[in-house]
Order: C-alpha cells, then sequence, then structure tokens
C-alpha cells in the first residue's frame, strides 16, 4: 500500500560519484565509438616511437643502452600527456563549442560528476597508452619492463601526478580559444614544442642546449619523461641526465607543484560557455 512517506519522500537521487561513474561509463562509450580519435590518440604516439627510434637507434658510448631504448622510456611518459593535457583540452573546448557544458549546467547533476566522468576518460586512456607503448618498446627495442617494486612504485606515483598536473593545465587551457581547432592548435604545438626541448626526441638530453633544458625545468613535460626513464632503464643511464642522477626528489616536487599549480589555473580560468560564464 502507498504511503504518504513514500509519495513525498520518493527514492534518493544518486550521489556524486555514482553520478561520476555513470559519466565516465559515457564518456568511455564516447570515445571509442570514434575511431578516428582512438586510432591516432594510440597510434600516433606509437608510431612516432617506432619511427625516431629506428632512425636514432645507436649504442650510446660507455653504456650497455642505446638511444632507441632512451627514447622509447622518455615517449612512454610523453604519451600520458598526451592522453590528458591535449586530450581534456580538446574535449572540454569541444563540449563548451558544442553548448555541451552550458546544458549540462542546467541539469541537476553535480559539476563533481562532470569532471570525475573525464578524469576516469584520460585514467583509462592513460593506461592503455603506457601499456601499449611498453609492449612496443619491449618488443622493437628491448626495452626492460620494469620488475623491481621500487621502480614500479615510482612508475605509479610518476603517472598518478604526471596526469593529475596535465588533466588540469588541459582544463584550464581549454578556455583559452573558443573553438575546437583552436584548442587543436594551442594544445599541439605548446606539447610538441615541449617534447622537443624536454629531451624526448633528442637523446641524450645532455646533446640539447643547457638553456633549452632550463626552460623544459619550468614545465612537467621534462620531470614526467625523466621519471619514466628511470622506471625502465638501468641505473647507469641516469648519467645521461643533465644532473647525473634522476633526481626523483626533483621529479616528485616539480610535479606535486604543478598539480597544485594547476588546480588554481583550472579554477580561475575554466568556463562553462563561451561567453564567460
Amino acid at each position: 500500500m502507498t504511503t504518504l512517506t513514500t509519495l513525498t519522500h520518493p527514492g534518493k537521487l544518486p550521489g556524486t560519484l555514482s553520478l561520476g561513474l555513470i559519466r565516465g561509463a559515457a564518456e568511455l562509450r564516447q570515445f571509442f565509438r570514434i575511431r578516428e580519435q582512438v586510432i591516432f590518440t594510440f597510434a600516433f604516439p606509437s608510431l612516432l616511437m617506432i619511427l625516431l627510434g629506428s632512425m636514432l637507434n645507436s649504442s650510446m658510448p660507455g653504456t650497455t643502452i642505446t638511444t632507441g631504448q632512451v627514447l622509447a622510456a622518455g615517449m612512454i611518459g610523453s604519451g600520458i600527456v598526451s592522453t590528458s593535457f591535449t586530450s581534456i583540452g580538446i574535449n572540454l573546448a569541444a563540449d563548451r563549442e558544442l553548448g555541451a557544458l552550458k546544458r549540462l549546467r542546467g541539469t541537476p547533476m553535480p559539476a563533481a560528476s562532470y569532471f570525475i566522468g573525464k578524469i576516469i576518460l584520460v585514467g583509462s586512456t592513460s593506461i592503455a597508452q603506457v601499456v601499449l607503448m611498453s609492449i612496443v618498446g619491449s618488443l622493437l627495442f628491448d626495452l626492460d619492463l620494469p620488475t623491481d617494486p621500487m621502480k614500479l612504485l615510482t612508475a605509479l606515483w610518476v603517472f598518478l601526478l604526471g596526469i593529475t598536473s596535465c588533466t588540469l593545465l588541459g582544463i584550464a587551457l581549454s578556455s583559452a580559444t573558443k573553438t575546437v581547432s583552436g584548442a587543436v592548435a594551442v594544445t599541439n604545438l605548446i606539447y610538441i614544442a615541449l617534447q622537443f626541448i624536454s629531451g624526448v626526441f633528442v637523446t641524450p638530453i645532455t646533446t640539447l642546449p643547457k638553456v633549452m633544458v632550463d626552460i623544459a625545468s619550468f614545465f612537467p613535460v621534462k620531470w614526467i619523461c625523466q621519471g619514466f626513464r628511470s622506471v625502465f632503464l638501468p641505473a647507469e643511464a641516469a648519467t645521461q641526465e643533465m644532473a647525473g642522477t634522476w633526481e626523483l626528489p626533483m621529479v616528485a616536487l616539480a610535479l606535486t607543484a604543478w598539480c597544485a599549480a594547476g588546480l588554481l589555473l583550472a579554477k580561475l580560468a575554466f568556463r562553462w560557455s563561451n561567453d564567460g560564464r
């Protein structure tokens, strides 16, 4: 028998986390429906690794490693920058240009649930990117997959700090332009430029001008790639870094600082619509 209590107090609405999980599943379905986007997201970094690694693969004097292995290890790190910073910046700009963000803002769904969905998308695609590029690096360049617990722990915290900082920066930069084409141009320009000056495409990084590396040190890409090189390369490879060591405490400090800065920038810059609101 229906009571007054049931009529006046129907079931509780789903919570923020539940809605975020639902939103995340929808984001993943939408992402994988666009085959061109899937192919570009996963194939482009791996293709660059194969092409550049094959052309630049030579023995490094005084070590047992090759330049191809150094490049592959660094590119695994830069791959997650693509799936976080670049993808989220373009994705949010598209939602804003289409008016989807403005419509979502007018629904009962909390803003946090929307961003939880984006985090699920970024996290899932970034994990897949690391796995794919690790397999490619292992098969083609004899890159050693980490088994040491300390290296696996390092991979975990570098991965988490890397995608967090880059996702927040992507959210902030998504409001820099009003169109998807503008976001594509801006995010990819920054991403590609930082890869060059961070020693991703040029190995070892010590062959770059010091002033260029000093500039790269102000941005997270250098530290993410350096962290991943420490995971996939033997200890002797650290001598090929600018400081002659992996500088893991500095990697953690720099990425944590960018997480804080990215959060502040995202809160200040993010807009739900192109009319400034």
